[in-house]
């Protein structure tokens, strides 16, 4: 397996990840305000690894932002940095209004309706901007999945019924 095609399969799985954890992250009460914290705070780790793994292109089209590059490179790049502002404002206030994750590490921090407020704010604008973020690299999505998910299933079907075709004949 070649490095890009490692590249690949490593994003799938940290995107993956990280839309499960959305999922989960996004109604507190279905798992406990505490089982929310912490999964929050994991976020950051995941966050920082699709950043990480996203480096190239980040330092890329950084360098030529103002040259050359098409209109679609330019659209993601503003709208995964507006993503990342929104996710790092929901991180941050998340942090600030912690009852549960930071009091369990004797971290005691002053509450305010501020970030309460904030941190719902940003919540609710992740939504729509994860949502465009997901339909500009849908083709990606769906390629990546056929590739590492759907074609090696379909691969262990069509092998167990070769095998079971093999030993009827026998």
């Amino acid at each position: 397996m070649n490095k890009s095609v490692k590249q690949n399969l490593a994003k799938l799985l940290v995107d993956t990840t990280a839309f499960i954890g959305f999922l989960i992250l996004m109604d507190p009460r279905s798992t406990g305000l505490a089982v929310h914290e912490w999964l929050g705070l994991a976020g950051f780790g995941v966050v920082i690894t699709h950043l990480l793994l996203n480096w190239k292109w980040i330092v890329e089209i950084t360098r030529r932002f103002f040259t050359r590059i098409s209109g679609r490179s330019r659209l993601n790049y503003i709208l995964n940095s507006v993503l990342f502002i929104d996710m790092s404002l929901i991180m941050f206030t998340g942090i600030m209004i912690s009852k549960s994750a930071l009091p369990a590490l004797g971290i005691s921090l002053p509450q305010g309706f501020l970030w309460r407020s904030l941190h719902h704010t940003t919540t609710d604008l992740l939504v729509p901007i994860l949502g465009l973020h997901l339909a500009l690299h849908w083709n990606w999505v769906v390629n990546t999945t056929k590739r590492f998910v759907l074609q090696p299933v379909a691969g262990l079907f069509a092998t167990k019924q070769t095998g079971m075709k093999r030993e009827v004949g026998a």
